[in-house]
């Protein structure tokens, strides 16, 4: 029996990823009755992460009263493992940018607050193992929240107690770590990570990713410099430099915060996704996998899900078809090894008619139908 295995990142804003694969699936075995499909949700370390694995994995999932991104009580989720010392946190469920209304978004005072509290009531029940997915932030305080739910205290140079937000790591003077939680000591932090850019600078949190988070100009600017400020500080005080570490400028700096005070190693995102789920085991005798994503161009092949993907089922020299909303930039995806490529919405529909959830699922199973007819011969 042959066999496909789906590896499907969500379309965003319309679709997740189950909801695209089951769709997918469906006319797959109308078009292939005696295939045998695999469904494997996928994320790239941002939102979906912990839907993702949850689709997967032995998980329990666990619901704990955090603070959101402007420190309203909130109900979170996160995973524990079926080996019960394993975590996966998704930052985006306690302090993502869904959770702030668009009007009331403002980088100044969001806070990573929340996101520590998960890290808090999972080391509470045993865990020591931590994945943590930290795309989708609303944030921009540099994981300053985050690490004062931790027990890290931040003062101004008046000697005054500062609470984690973006207004306080611009006036931040000195930190006290003799409260910090002492079984981080024993805990290992993986960290996905989908970009690679610094801690501060013109491609770093505040410039790069601030805007769409509600910074004004003025505001982009004084964060970067309490970016620099705080970055300044870790060197002074952990001897650690994470200015200039890729990676570091994700979550609006939550990444650098993870890695200066938390040993944490950031690593592409989808191959920490696919790792946790063992993805390669499904590959030996696979005879096709199908990815794909809401929109495909250059930036697909720098880290995003189907190049990770592609990569792992090269290895098998299994054939790898992208199936996506939109494609751009054809000629470069099929370089990088694509054996066909599906654009499921047609190129003179209506971005917003393309993305309405049942439109979707029409395109896509017509994009099945165009991938069945070129792959029959070998199904």
């Amino acid at each position: 029996m042959k066999k496909i295995v789906l590896a499907i990142d969500s379309y965003k804003g319309c679709l997740s990823s189950k909801e695209v694969e089951t769709c997918v699936e469906q006319e797959l075995h109308v078009r292939f009755p005696d295939c045998k499909v695999v469904c494997f949700p996928v994320a790239d370390g941002g939102e979906g992460l912990l839907e993702a694995l949850a689709g997967i994995l032995d998980m329990q999932l666990i619901h704990a009263e955090v603070h959101d991104p402007l420190m309203r009580v909130c109900d979170a989720r996160y995973g524990i493992l079926e080996d019960g010392v394993t975590a996966v946190i998704e930052m985006a469920e306690a302090s993502g940018l869904p959770l702030v209304a668009v009007p009331e978004r403002d980088p100044m005072r969001a806070s990573t607050f929340g996101t520590g509290e998960l890290i808090a009531d999972a080391l509470q029940k045993g865990c020591r193992k931590f994945l943590t997915g930290i795309g989708g932030s609303a944030t921009n305080d540099a994981g300053m929240g985050m690490l004062e739910a931790l027990g890290v205290r931040f003062f101004d140079e008046n000697g005054f107690l500062l609470h984690g937000s973006g207004e306080s790591m611009c006036r931040i003077s000195r930190m006290d770590l003799t409260l910090m939680d002492s079984r981080l000591k024993e805990a290992d932090f993986q960290v996905a990570c989908d970009v690679d850019n610094p801690f501060c600078g013109e491609r770093g949190a505040a410039y790069v990713f601030a805007p769409q988070k509600g910074a004004s100009p003025e505001q982009i600017r004084r964060l970067d410099e309490g970016m620099r400020r705080f970055a300044a500080l870790m060197r002074r005080t952990l001897g650690k430099d994470v200015s200039c570490l890729a990676g570091a400028g994700a979550a609006g700096g939550l990444g650098g915060a993870l890695c200066a005070f938390l040993g944490a190693r950031l690593l592409p995102g989808i191959d920490v996704m696919l790792d946790a789920a063992r993805f390669d085991e499904v590959l030996p005798d696979a005879s096709l996998v199908i990815t794909g994503e809401g929109c495909s161009d250059l930036q697909t092949l720098m880290g995003k899900v189907p190049s990770g993907i592609l990569r792992r089922a090269q290895r098998f020299d299994v054939p790898v078809c992208l199936m996506s909303g939109r494609i751009e930039e054809k000629d470069a995806l099929l370089r990088a090894g694509f054996a066909g490529l599906f654009e499921a919405s047609p190129s003179d529909m209506p971005l917003e008619e393309a993305v309405k959830p049942e439109t979707a699922k029409e395109n896509l199973r017509r994009a099945v139908q165009a991938l069945a007819r070129l792959m029959e011969d070998k199904l």
